[in-house]
């Protein structure tokens, strides 16, 4: 309860069917302000759900019917025009609405959709068949990675920017330079990375511009049983490879608030425990939000 104890509901909670009375409310100019400019943004509309004691499984509430219903309006209003799409990283979208939105969305040349929870592999390989024009995607971190890569290759010729939402290990970092050797902005923030892994990524990604690491754990595998070890700073190796790109975005410093959080999160971000969008910031900025 707030000031003058009236009970506080958010939008994303409201019935269906009052939701589309509100709507109604609203010329077709207003509705469509939100896509006039081609971008979808639904940042703020995160999923609502209740995990069964007895199960491992989740019962999807109202969200799952408002968000469908916000999808047929706003890509009816878009007329297939969208180029950019948004998505909150607490918002679950199922197969049936991430086909709905790729069927209407044939232009899309940007994707942030951090979460991809409910999303199948003939789903997500569905949609990018889809979007050919596809240039920019914001992923989650997966444990294999390979399909999506290997269908981004061939389906997405123009695919420049990727940014992972979570470690990139070995796996992921070889099936980028298998399947994405043309990729020119990679992001990888706020995670653990391994000196490795960073050599596999400049050594394999030919093309590679930028390469944003931003407060992440670079450590170093040494050979068992000896533990990992935290690097404190970059050693030359690293940066002489990275001396050819035009930008490398960097920062290990004990002072740095983000670098402090990624430590005590041990390199997984636990995004909702801060500020409300802190997870949309990215130091490269075509990857911001």
């Amino acid at each position: 309860m707030e000031e003058g104890d009236f009970p506080v509901r958010r939008w994303e909670d409201l019935d269906n069917d009052i939701l589309l009375k509100i709507l109604t409310f609203f010329d077709r100019f207003e509705l469509s302000a939100g896509v006039a400019h081609k971008t979808l943004d639904l940042s703020v509309l995160k999923s609502n759900f209740i995990k069964r004691r007895e199960s491992r499984t989740y019962m999807w509430t109202q969200s799952d019917k408002t968000l469908t219903c916000l999808l047929k309006i706003c890509l009816n209003l878009s007329c297939g025009n969208i180029l950019t799409l948004i998505f909150h990283y607490n918002l679950y979208v199922c197969n049936d609405q991430l086909t709905y939105t790729a069927e209407r969305c044939p232009r899309l040349k940007r994707l942030v959709m951090p979460a991809w929870n409910r999303i199948e592999k003939t789903g997500i390989c569905r949609a990018i068949r889809m979007w050919e024009d596809l240039e920019s995607l914001m992923m989650p971190s997966i444990v294999n990675p390979p399909f999506v890569m290997e269908e981004i290759a061939m389906s997405c010729k123009i695919f420049a920017e990727l940014k992972i939402l979570g470690p990139c290990d070995m796996l992921f970092a070889s099936t980028l330079v298998s399947f994405l050797p043309n990729l020119k902005v990679l992001s990888v923030r706020c995670t653990v990375l391994s000196k490795s892994v960073l050599v596999t990524i400049l050594d394999g990604l030919k093309k590679l511009e930028v390469l944003n690491i931003s407060n992440c754990i670079v450590i170093e595998d040494l050979p068992p049983p000896a533990p990992k070890k935290i690097l404190t700073e970059l050693d030359e190796l690293i940066l002489e490879k990275a001396s050819r790109l035009c930008k490398f975005l960097t920062c290990m410093s004990d002072s740095c608030i983000m670098c402090q959080r990624t430590r005590n999160d041990e390199g997984l971000m636990r995004w909702y425990k801060y500020e409300e969008g802190l997870w949309k910031v990215d130091e490269v900025r075509s990857l911001a939000i």
